[in-house]
């Protein structure tokens, strides 16, 4: 399958390490048959250097899709041998991380926010990727990278990038990246959001294809951001914390199509016939814990949620299948919320870019031409 079969990207998943892993991916498509789901980050020579265990990192069912891998490195050799490793599992893009500031991505060398001071190199990089798969390839990225964030350094970025390359969709984190001094968290919280940039950017390069990332956090803010001219938003924590009251209201109120029309018990029941047939798939990995960890947020805000945690923690210490956690833990939760399908989201900021036009910085001028620039 091909992205052609799929409806736009107008709401998607974000990459995020360590939690949007294979466990929380299905769960997201049995709430959601439409949302695009991003893999955690890949480095390339994970999957160079993994070559004879694969299925561990890149494999996925079939009703994953619409699916993007994303990668991250700065070797091209690698990147190139990844691509190719990679290619063979069907992904439907392949995403190119410059926008991570985890010390343990930037601070090696020129890797993840750090690669942003380096747009010919990404270009090289990208146009590596896409010589060894035959799906698009997009390049997520932040608005900055600690004092290089003027508008028009980040316009340099992306009009280098997209001239030198086959790259035509960015996702934009409407925040800088500061490399020295935050940790990941405080670079998601700390840094201001600047939205004006990226819709200066939906003006300045109107051939090129824009998802907003950042500070997103519920269905009308997304539809908010869709409104105003966006072209497809990403969503990270809100959709892995609420999955229920997030991703369960993608398909209808995003996409305009009926709902996968399931309660909440019929979800756990696939989900525990999927979980318990990965249990220690790799030897001593994935866990009960590791498999359940996605449903933490499976009942956010409902009556039970916080006995249902207490006796989650008692039974990550007994239980040896999902199917057994399930049982002793879901006593917690009233058959009322159990057996409920999707409710209305919690309400946003519908006015979140009210008044965005009027903070659009000016129009860009290319450093070469000293013009207004006509891609």
């Amino acid at each position: 399958m091909v992205a052609n079969d799929y409806f736009p990207p107008w709401f998607s998943v974000a990459p995020m390490m360590d939690w949007t892993d294979n466990h929380y991916r299905t769960l997201a498509r049995l709430i959601s048959k439409h949302a695009w789901l991003y893999t955690e980050m890949l480095a390339a020579e994970t999957i160079v250097y993994q070559k004879g265990n694969l299925d561990r990192f890149l494999a996925f069912s079939p009703d994953q899709h619409p699916i993007v891998l994303q990668i991250g490195g700065s070797n091209l050799e690698n990147l190139a041998k990844a691509t190719e490793l990679a290619d063979a599992y069907g992904y439907d893009e392949i995403n190119f991380n410059c926008g991570c500031p985890s010390p343990r991505v930037a601070g090696r060398g020129c890797f993840g926010a750090r690669l942003m001071l380096e747009p010919k190199f990404v270009a090289e990089a990208v146009s590596v990727i896409a010589a060894n798969t035959n799906v698009p390839v997009s390049v997520k990225c932040r608005i900055g990278v600690d004092d290089h964030d003027s508008y028009n350094e980040l316009c340099d970025f992306i009009y280098k990038v997209s001239s030198l390359s086959p790259t035509r969709h960015f996702i934009i984190h409407s925040r800088k990246a500061l490399l020295n001094g935050l940790s990941p968290a405080e670079n998601r919280s700390i840094p201001p959001l600047k939205y004006e940039y990226f819709y200066g950017l939906l003006r300045d390069f109107p051939d090129l294809t824009f998802t907003i990332n950042g500070g997103i956090n519920n269905i009308d803010e997304t539809n908010a951001a869709l409104k105003t001219g966006a072209h497809g938003v990403m969503v990270g924590r809100a959709a892995y914390h609420n999955p229920w009251h997030i991703l369960g209201n993608v398909d209808t109120a995003i996409y305009g199509v009926p709902s996968i029309g399931l309660t909440r018990r019929q979800v756990l029941e696939k989900y525990q016939v999927y979980g318990d047939s990965v249990l220690l798939k790799y030897g001593f990995r994935p866990t009960v814990r590791d498999i359940v960890k996605p449903l933490l947020g499976f009942f956010h805000s409902e009556p039970g949620n916080g006995l249902w945690k207490r006796k989650a923690d008692s039974a990550f210490q007994t239980c040896t299948t999902v199917k057994s956690f399930l049982e002793e833990t879901m006593v917690a939760i009233p058959d009322s919320v159990l057996d409920s399908s999707f409710a209305k989201s919690p309400p946003g900021r519908e006015d979140l870019f009210a008044n965005i036009d009027s903070l659009l910085p000016p129009p860009y001028r290319t450093r070469d031409e000293g013009s207004v620039y006509i891609h």
